[in-house]
C-alpha cells in the first residue's frame, strides 16, 4: 500500500483527489495538508511514501516548500500538480528535486500511474516535460533565465519578486543581511534586470508568482 500525502490550498480539490485515490486498491491518503508548512509537517509524520503538492502555495511558493522539504526529507518523493503549464515551472521543480510535474488538466488515471512510478524511486516524465528538457539541453539560449539560478538565488528571487526587504528574507532565511544582498546583486546580473521592481514584473510575466 502506497501512503499518501495531498498538499492543495483549495479543500474542494484534496477532497477530489482523496476520493479518486481511495478508489485505487493499491494507494491510500494518509494525511492533507493546505500550505507549505503543514506539507512540512506531513513529511515530518513520516506517515507518507509520496507527496502530492500544489505550488499555489498562501504562504510560500512551491518552489520554496520543495526545497525546504527536499532539505530535510530528500528521500521523500514529490509530485507536483500543478494549475500552471508545464512551461512555467517543470522543468525548474524538476532541477529543484521533484519527482514529477503534471497539469491537473490530465487525465485521473494519470495521476496513479505518476504516484506509482515516484513511490519506486523513479521519475514520472510527461512527453511534453521531457521535451522542455530536451529543448533545454540543445544550448543555454533556449533556457529561461532564472532556470540558471541556483536553489538559494531562486529563493531570494521570489521572495524579492513579492515584495519582502532584504532584511526580512535574511531573518526568515537565517542568512546575514549581507549575504542575501550578495544573492540579490547575482539574480539582478543572471537575469539582465536592475530593481526589484523589474524582478516582481519578470516573475508575473513567467508564472512565478500570482
Amino acid at each position: 500500500m502506497i501512503r499518501v500525502g495531498i498538499v492543495d490550498d483549495h479543500a474542494i480539490v484534496r477532497s477530489g483527489l482523496k476520493q479518486f485515490i481511495g478508489d485505487q486498491v493499491d494507494l491510500r491518503v494518509t494525511g492533507e495538508a493546505s500550505d507549505g508548512a503543514g506539507a512540512l509537517q506531513l513529511a515530518r509524520g513520516g506517515e507518507v511514501d509520496v507527496l502530492v503538492m500544489d505550488i499555489a502555495m498562501p504562504d510560500q511558493s512551491g518552489v520554496e516548500a520543495l526545497a525546504a522539504i527536499k532539505a530535510r526529507f530528500p528521500e521523500l518523493p514529490v509530485l507536483i500538480l500543478s494549475g500552471y503549464p508545464e512551461a512555467h515551472y517543470a522543468t525548474t521543480l524538476l532541477r529543484q528535486g521533484a519527482s514529477g510535474y503534471l497539469n491537473k488538466e490530465c487525465d485521473p488515471e494519470e495521476i496513479a500511474r505518476a504516484i506509482r512510478t515516484v513511490a519506486r524511486g523513479r521519475r514520472y516524465i510527461t512527453p511534453l516535460v521531457a521535451e522542455l528538457l530536451a529543448d533545454q539541453m540543445s544550448g543555454p539560449g533556449d533556457r529561461a533565465a532564472h532556470e540558471a539560478l541556483s536553489e538559494r538565488e531562486l529563493q531570494v528571487f521570489l521572495r524579492l519578486a513579492r515584495g519582502e526587504t532584504v532584511g526580512d528574507i535574511a531573518e526568515s532565511m537565517k542568512l546575514s543581511v549581507k549575504t542575501v544582498s550578495t544573492y540579490r546583486s547575482r539574480v539582478l546580473d543572471k537575469l539582465k534586470l536592475h530593481t526589484n521592481s523589474d524582478l516582481t514584473y519578470y516573475a508575473l510575466k513567467n508564472g512565478l508568482i500570482q
